[in-house]
């Protein structure tokens, strides 16, 4: 395992040397449509506060931090896998990359998504976290769930985990608005290490520059528990915990969503209506509100008007 971490992170798809770990490649069939979001309204209860109720499920903000979403450019990686489902996964997360306006990088970058398939998922989390812990926990403030969220990442028996480090970013320009262990400015004085500096273009109590960006994503497979999966479920899978925080403790089982194909697999052969208007939603809001009920509200009106535009491409 010694150099795991870098060896992985050389390539944007990495293949096995033998066909131990594989994964079957399906192609859905067309009869089993997925649960439309506008189908579940019959209930009677108001879409918005449906739609409240699924962002406040399954978010997963870092704490004291806002929705984190992906800055270009992205570049996804896949370990472990033979080439067909590898190349699968890499083109169908790109893909979806793409419909939410995001840039994927181009052959040969170094992933920043990164999907590794293992026989033993907590063994290989365990052995990524000990050789590599600042891969996971940078020590800046703000940029992970923290030290019990991780715990729970390397101890978990679930057949897909995930873990997101995100930073606080100027919604200008990008750049890093935390201070980070072995920062400095000037000379590099011992024992005085600086934030950075970020000019202020608006004053205000009600919103702020600052916004979070997600820079990297760490998706671990456990292929001896995704056999029931088809491989375009499995890779929707990887995009919706890899494009948002998603809490992998969440119970999405009233709402149609690919997060429920391990206990509800025909609930989903894609990315449903709900997931799709809240990625898009996720990725179409305005950042930067102070107030987290304010920034939420934000992003659920968000989701709403994806829906209706969702909604409306199904009737033409």
């Amino acid at each position: 395992m010694a150099g795991m971490i870098g060896l992985l992170l050389t390539a944007a798809v990495i293949f096995p040397q033998s066909g131990d770990d594989q994964l079957r490649v399906e192609t859905p069939s067309s009869s089993s449509a997925a649960v439309r979001l506008e189908d579940v309204e019959v209930v009677g209860r108001p879409l918005d506060s449906m739609i409240s109720d699924f962002v406040r499920e399954v978010a997963a903000p870092n704490n004291g931090r806002g929705l984190a979403r992906w800055r270009d450019p992205v570049c996804v990686g896949v370990a472990n896998l033979q080439r067909e489902p590898a190349q699968y996964i890499v083109d169908r997360v790109s893909e979806i990359a793409d419909d939410l306006g995001l840039k994927a990088g181009k052959p040969g970058c170094t992933p920043n998504a990164l999907v590794v398939a293992t026989s033993d998922g907590a063994a290989t989390a365990n052995a990524m976290v000990e050789e590599s812990p600042r891969t996971f926990r940078i020590g800046g403030s703000g940029m992970d769930r923290g030290r019990e969220s991780l715990r729970r990442f390397r101890a978990s028996d679930r057949p897909v985990r995930w873990w997101n480090v995100s930073m606080p970013v100027d919604s200008d320009t990008g750049m890093r608005a935390v201070r980070i262990p072995g920062d400095c400015s000037g000379s590099c004085i011992k024992g005085f290490e600086m934030a950075p500096v970020v000019p202020v273009f608006a004053a205000s109590r009600l919103n702020s520059q600052i916004v979070d960006d997600i820079f990297r994503t760490i998706v671990i497979i456990d292929v001896d528990q995704v056999a029931n999966v088809t491989i375009q479920q499995l890779a929707d899978y990887v995009a919706m915990v890899t494009f948002a925080q998603i809490d992998p403790d969440s119970d999405t089982s009233a709402y149609a969503s690919i997060l429920n194909i391990f206990t509800q697999p025909a609930d989903a052969e894609s990315l449903t209506d709900w997931d799709k208007a809240y990625l898009a939603g996720l990725y179409a809001a305005e950042r930067g509100h102070v107030s987290t009920r304010v920034a939420r509200s934000e992003i659920v009106d968000a989701i709403r008007r994806e829906h209706v535009l969702l909604k409306n491409e199904e009737e033409k």
